[in-house]
């Protein structure tokens, strides 16, 4: 669909529903990035309705504690965890898996709500730039590494876990993706490697990002072929956060404007995020694959859409997991045994 400076204001002021309710008791939910914004909003909605466990991951220890400390308060849930995980390092991601794989236990929710926003050109330690890392290719990394534990739990329950990927309403000013690098063989390295990628900082990075989030979950969900894990893309709209943090001084300032007249609170964004989660539970299978904004299902942009749009999806997807498999070889085996080819339509 063709998104306008019209449509993304119209529905910057547009109420945001309330949080579906469900019974989450013996359920357990994971929660990215949920030290602060909109991650620790959601969790907060999620505590409420008593669930057996709710991981709150954040970047370090002491950060986790003090907002499961605040959770605590808030909501009177005694079942809250804080877990590190550092989307910026491989070897974070591989741990948290690792631990979630030993810890045994069902998983019913991967909200993966950590992001990053940033003008600078900066590379992470494993040498790629860091939103691609912590965006795309880390959030898809985790979601496989977990992917078998929400199967098993789908299996033993008999029931229908979710993962809810966040993107933003910013992938529709993506008309396209470069064909020099979606053609190439290596499309990730010629996107986010140091080895290709020179300053400046490239000026849509983020929403670019966001347009591989939507992608991704697409192709994920493509591959589940209808299994019992629903994976969706969601846009919590413009709102106050920490996510600004890496912003420049102009950038800054333009927030700061925004802020002031159209811009949601971390609660309203949050919502949107636990309505994907929980929500339209008796029209789930229009949940898959779907992009989510304003608690309803949405067309992504034109170009997510369009025959190009799927050529792309489909070789990032499998470029991704190629670079996967070098960072994590428990990948290919995932893959393998819990994946199949798309059927398109």
């Amino acid at each position: 669909m063709k998104f306008t400076l019209f449509d993304f204001v119209k529905a910057q002021w547009t109420t945001v529903p309330p949080v579906p309710k469900q019974d989450l008791s013996r359920k357990t939910v994971i929660v990215t990035g949920a030290n602060t914004g909109i991650g620790f909003e959601a969790a907060k909605h999620f505590a409420r309705m008593g669930p057996g466990r709710l991981i709150l991951t954040s970047r370090s220890q002491e950060k986790g504690n003090e907002a499961v400390a605040k959770i605590e308060q808030e909501t009177g849930c005694k079942n809250v965890e804080a877990w590190v995980l550092e989307l910026a390092d491989f070897s974070s991601v591989k741990a948290f898996g690792e631990r979630f794989e030993k810890d045994g236990g069902r998983l019913d929710i991967l909200m993966e709500n950590a992001g990053l926003a940033t003008t600078e050109l900066n590379f992470t330690e494993d040498g790629w730039e860091s939103s691609a890392q912590v965006n795309d290719m880390s959030n898809t990394l985790l979601a496989l590494l977990l992917l078998p534990r929400m199967l098993e739990t789908a299996q033993k329950h008999n029931t229908y876990p979710r993962i809810v990927i966040a993107t933003s309403e910013t992938h529709h000013y993506i008309p396209s993706l470069d064909n020099y690098i979606v053609d190439s063989a290596n499309f990730f390295r010629k996107y986010a490697h140091r080895e290709y990628l020179n300053p400046p900082m490239p000026k849509d990075r983020y929403p670019s990002t966001k347009l591989l989030n939507v992608f991704l979950a697409r192709a994920l969900n493509d591959r589940l072929h209808r299994k019992p894990v629903i994976v969706n893309s969601a846009n919590p709209g413009y709102c106050y956060s920490s996510l600004r943090r890496n912003q420049s001084t102009f950038g800054l300032f333009m927030m700061w404007l925004m802020d002031l007249t159209i811009g949601r609170t971390a609660d309203d964004g949050s919502r949107v995020f636990v309505w994907a989660a929980l929500g339209a539970e008796e029209k789930r299978d229009e949940l898959r694959g779907a992009y989510v904004s304003l608690c309803q299902v949405n067309e992504p942009s034109d170009y997510v859409v369009s025959e190009d749009g799927k050529i792309a999806q489909d070789r990032i997807w499998n470029d991704l997991i190629e670079e996967l498999i070098k960072i994590e070889p428990k990948v290919q085996k995932i893959v393998k045994e819990c994946l199949t080819e798309p059927v398109h339509n």
